[in-house]
């Protein structure tokens, strides 16, 4: 008889982003009258560059004659842009330990999110940042890691307290106790969803920690290319020993507008060797490698090609244009929330906005509105869509998640309203 994976029924029905869409749609049709301008998901608004147009264009041309067709290829990502991707985002940068093949091309940062609890070992505890992306513990609850649920907490994960005083930074767990240690870290910088940055130091004491502790440190840094802060850290392998520690996660699609066509990287580096129960020693980028021939067919030629292109000075002037509109729009974001005396973290370093009613500080601590009433109100009243902080964490009641992914125009439209907006 066949039974379903039973640790499905304990996620909430609906995905964060997914919710956010269905009470959208009902509020459209209840008030068709009215145009909401979505300042919630992460999805960007600018056209795809130029280049890489032309690049995938150009590959699609040579798919099709015989000479030039590309059947199935390599799991690990085309050499030609695994090449490019260690020139440009690492050697460049005097990141020179991290190779082409320590690079696997994949179909976006989620996917990978998600996939790379397969290599993981049982019984591993897992310590996820709090608020954190849905996908880090979604993905462990799926493969039965976090145990029971109560109250929005998983009772086999370990919790990084992110506080508003720490700017949102973890601390480095002050106990090394046998049974207390954290295996697996999971760490977004810049973050989504606060927008806050880490510097070197603070992400060194991390690396540290592991390197004692003989811990994994999965580092999400999707959104690196928004960093302009010279201290702020854009890859953990800017701390060293991290390549013996840690894999790292990217993707084209908030940098270059890849949302729709799908491609981003992650890196194993060879260095990067642990060991089973029995003792023996296990390469992650091996074990890694295997799975994704198992599992995984590879990204497009024609994608792959597109992505490569970015890697050229006008792709990567591009790239620069493009976050930079972001973050202009971030910016005035800020500033106008500000002005409304509301608290603020993020648009510095990142795209991303959280933001909270911070009139006194009587919403900080007593939370007279929670995350789902604060959306409600502002889709009601200002005809604005945000996303809900607790849903990124039950520690985040109260607070919200604003974009600077949408248009210029829209982006100043949004913070007209929320100047006329009544005091919440």
């Amino acid at each position: 008889m066949f039974y379903a994976n039973e640790n499905y029924a304990l996620l909430p029905e609906s995905y964060l982003f997914t919710e956010v869409a269905r009470r959208l749609k009902e509020y459209r049709v209840s008030h068709s009258d009215r145009e909401v301008i979505r300042m919630d998901i992460g999805d960007v608004s600018l056209p795809l560059p130029e280049v890489v147009v032309k690049a995938i264009c150009s590959a699609a041309r040579e798919m099709g004659s015989a000479g030039g067709f590309h059947g199935y290829g390599p799991e690990q990502g085309y050499l030609f842009l695994r090449e490019a991707i260690a020139r440009g985002d690492y050697h460049q940068r005097g990141l020179d330990h991290i190779g082409a093949d320590d690079i696997f091309i994949s179909d976006g940062a989620k996917s990978d999110l998600g996939n790379l609890t397969d290599i993981f070992g049982e019984g591993v505890r897992i310590a996820v940042a709090e608020p954190g992306y849905p996908v880090y513990v979604d993905a462990n609850v799926l493969d039965g890691r976090a145990g029971a649920g109560s109250g929005g907490r998983w009772e086999n994960l370990v919790y990084l307290n992110c506080r508003p005083e720490k700017g949102f930074i973890p601390e480095v767990p002050d106990s090394e106790e046998p049974g207390e240690v954290a295996d697996i870290i999971y760490l977004c910088y810049p973050n989504n969803p606060t927008g806050a940055s880490m510097r070197r130091e603070q992400l060194a004491g991390w690396v540290d920690y592991a390197l004692r502790n003989k811990s994994l440190i999965i580092f999400d840094s999707a959104y690196e290319a928004y960093v302009r802060h010279p201290e702020a850290v854009r890859s953990v392998y800017e701390v060293p020993g991290a390549e013996r520690v840690a894999i790292e996660i990217r993707s084209f699609s908030k940098t270059a507008g890849f949302t729709g066509v799908r491609c981003g990287y992650t890196v194993v580096p060879r260095t990067l060797s642990f060991t089973f129960r029995d003792g023996e020693s296990a390469s992650l980028n091996r074990m890694w490698g295997r799975r994704q021939s198992t599992k995984f067919n590879g990204v497009g030629y024609i994608v792959q090609r597109g992505a490569e292109a970015l890697y050229t000075p006008e792709g990567q002037q591009d790239i620069r244009r493009a976050t930079d509109y972001y973050m202009r729009n971030a910016a005035m974001l800020r500033e106008a929330l500000l002005k409304k005396g509301w608290r603020v973290v993020g648009g510095e370093d990142s795209p991303y906005i959280w933001t909270i009613p911070d009139i006194g500080g009587r919403y900080v601590e007593g939370r007279s509105l929670t995350s789902w009433q604060l959306f409600e109100r502002l889709l009601d009243e200002a005809q604005i869509s945000s996303t809900p902080g607790s849903g990124f964490g039950s520690g985040s009641e109260g607070w919200i998640r604003f974009t600077g992914f949408n248009t210029r125009e829209n982006t100043l439209a949004a913070i007209k309203r929320l100047a006329d907006l009544s005091e919440i």
